[in-house]
């Protein structure tokens, strides 16, 4: 690995405090997880003379210090909690606690031999917003289990009504998240392009475009990776395992993944063909399904990457 010369720290988040520490230094400081805290976390970071900080992404906790530092001026790298995990075993670092965290951080982040890309606020804006729907469609499936198992008219409507409601919620927000990402002229194109792909409606189109700020990018093969779609050898000597994939953004993988079964089944004759070959072939359906998806992807990419519209090829 390339080690940074630039001066980093690391900082642990939790919900109400901030663990800071500096690669390679003894100090170590503890401050609150509120607007006034970054402020003063802002001060030391800047008195210290770091212009690098790794932060660890802590379901939300981490959101509004990396917002502050960033327009504070310095580069904010959010790690994900795989990559940290690695390096702690790669350096077989064992004990834990804030502090220990604190340092492993900054260790892990010196370590990146890239530079850390920079990043659209729109779009993380519009994630929280996304999140918040992805959340509603799950409640809305955990009531419909409910619904399979209750009998009584009068329970029956109660949870009948509030389906109803998180329905109505929940397409209220997606006008929302619409509206405020067409105010933005890159962000509307790149939508209306990946629309354009029969089997991508508008739910999924909005994944793509606010969970894969690279889409048109990247390869087909770094796109399909970012989202987990990637199939991965499993081989070892004269064992040949099988192919299976693994990792990447979840929320988007099952966005792809809910889109490609009806995709597949009716409004995209290429994925239409590619899972009937795939079945023929004696694949398993949801492999065949993780194929459809991947190739979704790849579409989406492809148009973005372009700069128009998907066209249906003529007929042989």
């Amino acid at each position: 690995m390339t080690h940074t010369t630039t001066v980093t720290a690391g900082i642990d988040t939790s919900k109400a405090k901030l663990d800071i520490a500096v690669h390679g230094r003894p100090e170590h400081w503890q401050i609150d997880n509120t607007a006034a805290g970054w402020g003063r976390l802002a001060e030391i970071l800047t008195h210290a003379g770091v212009g690098r900080v790794g932060i660890e992404a802590t379901g939300g906790y981490e959101r509004g210090v990396v917002r502050h530092l960033r327009s504070a001026g310095f580069v904010v790298v959010v790690l994900q909690p795989i990559q940290v995990r690695a390096y702690a075993r790669v350096h077989k670092r064992r004990a834990k606690n804030d502090a220990l965290d604190a340092v492993l951080i900054a260790a892990c982040t010196a370590a990146l031999d890239s530079p850390a890309k920079d990043c659209d606020e729109r779009l993380e804006d519009l994630a929280g917003q996304l999140t918040f729907v992805e959340q509603i469609e799950e409640d809305i499936a955990r009531l419909k289990v409910r619904l399979e198992h209750i009998d009584t008219p009068r329970l029956r409507r109660l949870v009948e009504t509030d389906i109803t409601r998180l329905k109505a919620r929940r397409a209220a927000e997606m006008a929302r998240i619409v509206a405020r990402l067409r105010t933005h002229a890159d962000l509307a194109l790149r939508f209306d392009l990946v629309l354009s792909v029969p089997g991508i409606g508008e739910r999924t189109a909005l994944a793509l475009v606010v969970r894969m700020p690279e889409l048109g990018r990247v390869s087909r093969e770094e796109a399909a990776a970012l989202a987990g779609l990637a199939p991965f050898d499993d081989d070892s000597g004269t064992h040949a395992g099988q192919r299976h994939i693994a990792g990447g953004r979840g929320r988007l993988r099952r966005s792809l993944f809910a889109a490609a079964l009806p995709a597949a089944f009716r409004w995209n004759k290429a994925l239409v063909d590619l899972y009937a070959r795939l079945t023929a072939r004696g694949k398993a359906h949801n492999a065949a399904l993780v194929a459809c998806a991947r190739k979704l992807l790849i579409y989406a990419n492809t148009v973005v990457q372009r700069g128009t519209p998907w066209t249906e090829r003529p007929a042989p």
